[in-house]
């Protein structure tokens, strides 16, 4: 099996070396950056199959970082930061991330999303793609991995185009958040709904406010077009 890679971009030296010495434990291989103009330099040089990415760096910030990362080739991107702001997860999910953990946080944990992002990413891939799902004027390629709105390319993070395929397929169909996290995140304790809710809210941005509807209290339905 190919040895999976992982770069970590963080500029506290003590937190990268942890981090890195927990994956490389894990069986990845690790490159290390700890600023923004040479952690894209790392990225275009080693392709790493996800990028661990603080918000905070030198140079400049993750966000430009997963901006310009994201702009040539998916990948899954887990984004650090010291602050719990729904501003800035909004943010970093628009930019590309698809999952965040804020400081502090365990080893054991950021293992653990490490380890479901890149099992979507492989089932994803394993998995023979059934024909276009169409929605209106939006066109979604399961093959290709890739969504189109009135013919022009919309960029989706790996998360954003699972959970929007995830609810193509049930289209009116109420899906509560738990259920939504434990099919599309793969996590089976129910928490971190507001993971959910900010990956709707990034839809919404890219595809349309009346793509998916909120059913207060419960969940979300993706609405076909009359």
């Amino acid at each position: 099996m190919k040895e999976r890679r992982v770069l970590v971009v963080e500029d506290e030296r003590t937190i990268a070396e942890s981090i890195a010495a927990r994956l490389r434990a894990e069986g990845f291989a690790v490159e290390i950056a700890a600023d923004g103009p040479s952690a894209v330099a790392q990225f275009h040089a080693v392709q790493p199959d996800l990028v661990v990415l603080d918000v905070m760096l030198p140079g400049f910030d993750g966000l430009e970082v997963c901006r310009r990362i994201q702009a040539g080739r998916a990948v899954p991107v887990l984004m650090l930061t010291a602050r719990d702001d729904e501003t800035d997860l909004l943010v970093g999910l628009a930019v590309g991330a698809d999952d965040y953990l804020t400081k502090p946080f365990s080893m054991r944990e950021l293992t653990a999303r490490v380890h479901v992002l890149l099992r979507r990413m492989e089932r994803a891939a394993a998995t023979p793609a059934p024909p276009a799902i169409r929605l209106g004027d939006i066109e979604i390629n399961e093959a290709e991995r890739r969504v189109r709105r009135a013919g022009a390319d919309v960029h989706l993070t790996p998360t954003e185009f699972d959970l929007l395929v995830h609810l193509a397929g049930r289209p009116r169909t109420v899906l509560p958040r738990e259920r939504l996290l434990a099919d599309v995140w793969g996590w089976g304790d129910g928490s971190g709904t507001r993971t959910v809710d900010s990956h709707i809210k990034a839809l919404r941005r890219k595809l349309g406010a009346d793509l998916i509807r909120t059913v207060h209290g419960v969940g979300y339905a993706l609405e076909l077009p009359s």
